[in-house]
């Protein structure tokens, strides 16, 4: 694989992996704290699993308040909130509780008050551990479930024909106290009232039965997907993905077939004997060669043909030619026959001056 074809793979799996990380890893799980199927210390999974245990029917519910169809039994609704909310009821609650049903909220907003965070609240099942500060100064005590001297922590409140119970703390029964038997007792005998249905909201916790997706535009996963912030980073990834293969296939343009480069054997014979002289420092050799050479292509632009002459004959050809001194050629060609190494300056020198003297006038 080519190195740019493997970074863009590198990179393509990267985002994806990034993607799928923010998906499990995303901050907004925290929908979940308080939930019967959440085995986390602020679940309630330990204390479902009491209920059934001790023979109590307790149902989960899974759809919107308002989708409860009236029946003749009362119900009883309890509500584990994963954000702290007011001590006030909603529309739909406020219609639940006119019903006759009886609703449970925990985890309500109430002030901080001087009370230790951690403590032991009295019951008749024994003490019920608590770890909140927030307290309800504004209780009557006849309507105090579970409190202390700084106020109520649990109370009730009658409202139509049903009443409601808040708990200032959402971790009433949570999975943390599953080794505190008093936690998941109390909460117990709050919810399972006498001639009621007993039924856990795991809709406000993200869960829905299948009806309420199909209803909800959620009934695939593209749907769920397409309601997500996830949704726009996954068109994006997929965009990536069609870019990388088509530049892959056809890099936006006819393929252009790359023309092989002839290869000059005798120039790369030059340049690399000229490598290995270098290297040896064999100035001699060079001048030497390049003196005959030189000579040569003199004799050439004097007329005088390709066979090598004799000294004398050619200073004298070219005195006449040029109407110079014989003395500058003559200088030149001794060079070439003293078989001696010279420095890469005057070699220099010496090339340049056989570039003058072969400027023969016509």
């Amino acid at each position: 694989m080519k190195k740019s074809n493997r970074v863009a793979w590198i990179g393509a799996i990267a985002l994806a992996v990034i993607i799928i990380l923010s998906f499990f890893a995303a901050p907004n799980t925290k929908i979940y704290s308080g939930s019967t199927y959440s085995r986390s210390p602020d679940g309630y999974g330990a204390w479902y699993a009491f209920m059934q245990q001790q023979g109590i029917t307790i149902q989960r519910w899974q759809k919107p308040l308002e989708d409860f169809k009236p029946e003749n039994t009362p119900v009883t609704l309890l509500r584990v909130s994963s954000y702290p909310r007011g001590a006030y009821l909603l529309f739909d609650e406020q219609e639940w509780l006119e019903k006759g049903n009886n609703l449970i909220i925990l985890g309500v907003k109430t002030p901080v008050t001087e009370a230790n965070f951690h403590s032991l609240q009295k019951s008749a099942f024994g003490n019920v551990k608590i770890a909140t500060k927030r307290r309800n100064i504004k209780v009557e005590k006849p309507s105090i479930s579970l409190g202390d001297r700084f106020g109520a922590v649990v109370w009730e409140e009658k409202s139509g024909k049903g009443k409601v119970i808040f708990s200032a703390t959402p971790y009433l029964a949570a999975n943390a106290y599953q080794d505190n038997l008093s936690n998941f007792q109390y909460l117990a005998s709050l919810v399972n009232q006498k001639g009621h249905k007993l039924f856990v909201d795991e809709y406000i916790h993200g869960y829905k039965d299948a009806d309420v997706k199909e209803s909800q535009g959620e009934g695939d996963l593209f749907s769920y997907f397409a309601k997500t912030p996830l949704f726009p980073a996954l068109v994006q990834v997929g965009v990536l993905l069609l870019v990388l293969i088509w530049a892959k296939n056809q890099r936006f343009g006819k393929p252009i077939a790359l023309e092989t480069p002839v290869i000059d054997n005798s120039q790369a014979y030059i340049q690399a004997l000229a490598g290995v002289l270098e290297k040896a420092e064999s100035t001699d050799f060079v001048v030497e060669m390049v003196g005959k050479e030189e000579q040569i292509q003199l004799q050439k632009a004097l007329g005088l043909g390709t066979i090598p002459l004799e000294r004398q004959t050619l200073l004298q050809v070219w005195q006449e030619k040029t109407g110079k001194s014989a003395a500058e050629l003559d200088a030149v060609l001794k060079l070439s026959t003293q078989k001696q190494r010279i420095s890469e300056g005057e070699l220099l020198s010496w090339l340049a001056k056989w570039r003058t003297l072969k400027d023969i006038p016509k």
